[in-house]
């Protein structure tokens, strides 16, 4: 998959971001960069530091030390609520409420996107779940559910961490699909997986992340072309390449 043009310089650009937690370096040194209208997958295995390197980067946590910089400027952790909306996996806001009442209160509390709510929910197949609770659904319901709020979400960049946990394969290529089209709208996403090949199928770009250190970052052919620098036999997918790298 081609990656989309994008301008001279990058949409936000991550160096040098370090985070600790006692001896362990959950992040070391982490440097990529994220241009504009991509899809954009950090993939790596459970811990490789996918789920700190978002929470980092969307102020959650404060990291130890790091630079962010949004087209060219330097990004303050108080600034980061007016360019990026990241979505945490394995929540469950509202619970008593229906998902129809929460995509309202989203849209109308924090400026989303009114005029694509149903077209949203058609491409998640959100139409038979808006009259029930948040609480009662699935996890994979409830995945799709919480999306459909962070797709209608007004902040230019979107990180997401493990999209397609709880989905089925019907589901994940839903969902991916949704994804693409959202890009291909405008908007400039960045996901967290662990499934190497569902990243293969929606991403334009990779960041190959383990023991939370960046082991390569580019198109699959980039990568490959890596890899084979390093000595390794060529490879054409995208796992090969990231055994090979890591």
């Amino acid at each position: 998959m081609s990656s989309p043009a994008g301008p001279a310089a990058p949409l936000l650009r991550v160096a040098g971001l370090c985070k600790h937690y006692g001896r362990i370096a959950a992040l070391d040194d982490v440097a990529f960069e994220v241009r504009e209208g991509e899809v954009l997958g950090v993939i790596g295995p459970n811990g490789a530091g996918k789920t700190t390197l978002f929470d980092c980067l969307s102020a959650l946590t404060p990291r130890d030390s790091g630079t962010l910089r949004w087209r060219g400027e330097t990004l303050a952790p108080s600034q980061t609520g007016a360019h990026l909306f990241f979505l945490p996996d394995g929540i469950a806001p509202w619970p008593a409420q229906t998902v129809a009442w929460a995509l309202d209160f989203f849209v109308g509390f924090f400026g989303g996107r009114a005029d694509h709510v149903a077209s949203t929910c058609d491409a998640l197949h959100l139409d038979g779940l808006l009259d029930r609770p948040i609480g009662r659904l699935s996890k994979g319901q409830r995945k799709r559910a919480l999306l459909a709020l962070a797709m209608l979400s007004p902040q230019p960049l979107l990180l997401v961490d493990e999209p397609f946990d709880g989905l089925d394969l019907r589901q994940t290529r839903d969902v991916a699909e949704a994804l693409r089209a959202h890009a291909t709208d405008g908007r400039t996403v960045v996901l967290s997986i662990h499934q190497i090949a569902d990243a293969a199928r929606v991403c334009d770009r990779f960041v190959l992340l383990s023991a939370g250190q960046v082991r390569g970052e580019g198109t699959l052919d980039e990568l490959a072309a890596a890899a084979g620098d390093r000595g390794a036999r060529a490879h054409d997918s995208l796992e090969e390449v990231f055994l090979a790298l890591t």
